[in-house]
């Protein structure tokens, strides 16, 4: 199984308030922060506690980030700043290297892969990663309380392929009418007793043969269908297939 989360970084003033935050679902993340740091430790922070918090699992790590200086940090400049005593080809000392120490650190026997993803484009889970590392920094400005997150050990924490389906679809369409559609659907396709045709199903994967369907979308219906799919890892058309 492969875990799919997405780690965020905000920084107001950046410096300044900060907060970091990974998300799976609405029933798994975490968020923190300071009251003083840069977006980019925000970001590094993030990837460090999702790493953490899946220790104890085998699965892979999906990881999406919209910080190409993260993913080269991890993926491809970390090795050779080690060789050097953690210093950058010219000397100078490599920035937030706690922070790398402590991700090379977590690192060790995990498999991983990142994903980059473009910010601020309605991609969920960047969204969501985003919207609750932003809502830590703006707390720590107010000195509110930090919305913290319920983590990892909740129940329910991770989704099953067919689970993170179903949660897009739930928010692509309004539930309640597809519950009215749904039970329409299952009353005109029940089996009769003069149906002579009595296997109650329209479409029978079954069978050898597919049917062909032609759905109209609105340019925004489109974008959102195809940005859920994404965010849970199928094609639009194995998304709308799912619902039967």
């Amino acid at each position: 199984m492969t875990i799919t989360a997405a780690a965020d970084g905000s920084a107001l003033g950046n410096p300044g308030p900060a907060g970091w935050a990974w998300y799976v679902n609405d029933d798994c993340w975490a968020a923190g922060g300071w009251k003083h740091a840069t977006n980019n430790q925000g970001e590094l922070k993030a990837v460090l506690e999702l790493f953490r918090a899946t220790a104890h699992m085998d699965d892979e790590l999906h990881i999406l980030c919209d910080s190409q200086y993260v993913i080269n940090s991890v993926t491809k400049w970390m090795p050779g700043w080690k060789k050097k005593g953690w210093r950058k080809s010219d000397g100078k000392p490599v920035l937030n290297v706690e922070l790398l120490k402590e991700i090379d650190a977590e690192l060790a026997g995990r498999s991983y892969r990142f994903e980059w993803v473009r910010g601020h484009v309605g991609h969920i889970l960047n969204e969501a990663a985003d919207a609750r590392a932003r809502a830590v920094a703006e707390a720590y400005q107010r000195g509110s309380t930090i919305p913290s997150g319920p983590g990892f050990s909740a129940p329910g924490g991770v989704p099953t392929p067919e689970e993170s389906v179903i949660s897009a679809i739930s928010d692509l369409v309004d539930t309640t009418e597809l519950a009215r559609v749904t039970e329409r659907a299952e009353a005109a396709t029940a089996p009769s007793s003069t149906d002579p045709l009595d296997d109650g199903a329209l479409f029978s994967l079954d069978q050898d043969e597919w049917h062909t369907l032609t759905i109209s979308l609105t340019e925004a219906e489109h974008k959102r269908l195809t940005a859920r799919a994404r965010a849970v890892g199928v094609t639009p058309d194995e998304l709308l297939r799912s619902l039967i």
